[in-house]
């Protein structure tokens, strides 16, 4: 496979499966212009290749006999100390697991840390829901709140760490996926642990893009996705002190998380077996393993390439008439930015991208509502009227706006093809292909979702010749 990336882009070694994707754009077919990598990535080709070559040996773990078995197991061990490393921390007093998500790990470090509703966890109104409703669910949340611009600094942190009750729990977010906003990690940690808070990290934006060091930064718990990382095999990161998982009842019970079993008694065995019941998934595991291989080898590299893409996001959507960006635009911040059109929903915006151009972004909230909020500066009163709205399912009415998210894979030609395609919306010769749109889609009330017929021919036709 040849390479998508141009001459002097500085991207990762291997280009990515399906970077040459091709999609009917006005009767043609052109390549696929992804700027969605917030939400995920296609597998890189060294990723893939990694998996391929592993599926010959693929058997069960830890309790076969069998040469294919043993060569899986110690396979899937080694790929656990690889993913413990990358992100700085020390096999003999961390270990890794490989849970679906960030969603199921932080659920999953949210049910181990044993917390009860007398207990307060602090977190930030930055957050992804996956890092907020878990926490909801087992304590009392304290939530440190953002100003005009989206973000908080570390003495907003200290403030809320200060308060009483003590919390037992700082759950914060490494960058957001809305803004690309990275908070001062380091100062944070620093001010939990001086008063002995544990410090989880949300690194589902951040890992992918820049090296962590949990021993230099101080985090106590950090959980990151696969598929935000060129590695969409089902399998992720969970990296924590081995101390926090040595007792307790494991989130999932089940085979392979005990030493002995009757139906009186239970005995768990030891971290990590007690928190990796079932079959694992193996292949994810293998996955991420080359996924963080590959990034730690092109970490220079990919930092020069996306403060590239930030510097052509910022100088692309600064031509587009009427376009207004939600959160910081400036500081240091990933290749990842949301704002809305003036005169356009965002749900029209997405879904002429990806009709006219080809481009796919994303719209909505992103699992961020209170940010988005936030953002928007709705008053309490708004938001309730937000929540009825959903209760009854009007979605037409609900508040977003639109998300472009670059990775280290995106080649800078991408973010201009992005500033045309807008321009060319907002111009008043617009007006002519948002009567095509409106032939072919359904536009809703207010707040103007716009959503496909379920007769679009663009989907059928990709799928049938797939």
């Amino acid at each position: 496979m040849t390479s998508l990336f141009g001459t002097g882009d500085l991207s990762p070694r291997d280009p990515l499966v399906g970077g040459d994707l091709r999609v009917p754009v006005g009767g043609e077919l052109r390549r696929y212009v992804d700027l969605d990598a917030a939400a995920t990535t296609s597998a890189s080709a060294g990723v893939a290749r990694a998996v391929q070559e592993f599926l010959p040996w693929y058997s069960s773990v830890h309790r076969g006999a069998g040469a294919k078995s043993q060569v899986t197991s110690a396979r899937y061990e080694q790929a656990r100390e690889t993913i413990v490393r990358f992100v700085g921390a020390d096999p003999a007093t961390h270990v890794g697991l490989f849970p679906r998500n960030s969603t199921e790990g932080l659920n999953q470090i949210a049910f181990r840390l044993g917390l009860t509703r007398d207990d307060v966890v602090v977190t930030t109104a930055v957050e992804h829901h996956a890092n907020l409703l878990p926490w909801q669910r087992h304590a009392q949340v304290r939530v440190v709140d953002v100003d005009r611009s989206g973000t908080y600094d570390v003495a907003a942190v200290v403030a809320a760490l200060d308060e009483q009750p003590r919390p037992r729990v700082l759950a914060v977010s490494g960058a957001s996926n809305v803004t690309g906003w990275l908070p001062d990690l380091a100062g944070i940690a620093a001010a939990a642990r001086e008063r002995g808070v544990l410090v989880v990290v949300d690194g589902a934006q951040l890992v992918p893009h820049r090296p962590v060091d949990m021993a230099a930064l101080g985090i106590d718990v950090l959980v990151w996705s696969g598929h935000k990382m060129f590695a969409p095999f089902g399998a992720s990161g969970l990296v924590a002190d081995r101390r926090l998982l040595a007792a307790g009842e494991p989130f999932l019970v089940g085979g392979g998380a005990v030493k002995a079993v009757s139906h009186a008694e239970v005995v768990w065995a030891d971290t990590p077996d007690r928190d990796d019941a079932g079959t694992p998934n193996v292949l994810g595991a293998i996955a991420l393993a080359a996924a963080a291989a590959e990034l730690t080898a092109s970490a220079a590299r990919n930092r020069l390439h996306e403060d590239l893409l930030v510097r052509a996001l910022d100088d692309e959507l600064a031509t587009v008439p009427g376009l207004r960006r939600l959160g910081p635009v400036s500081g240091d911040r990933l290749p990842v930015v949301s704002f809305v059109i003036d005169g356009m929903p965002h749900g029209e915006v997405a879904e002429r991208l990806s009709r006219e151009h080809g481009i796919g972004v994303r719209s909505g909230c992103f699992c961020a509502h209170p940010y988005l909020s936030r953002l928007f500066g709705l008053t309490p009163d708004e938001v309730q009227q937000f929540h009825d709205d959903a209760r009854v399912g009007r979605a037409d009415r609900l508040p977003g706006a639109v998300r472009v998210s670059c990775s280290s894979a995106t080649p800078l030609a991408d973010v201009a093809t992005l500033g045309r395609a807008l321009r060319a919306l907002t111009a008043p010769s617009g007006d002519e292909a948002h009567a095509g749109l409106a032939a072919t889609v359904d536009q809703c009330e207010l707040r103007g979702q716009v959503v496909p017929r379920r007769d679009e021919p663009a989907t059928s036709q990709v799928l049938s010749a797939s």
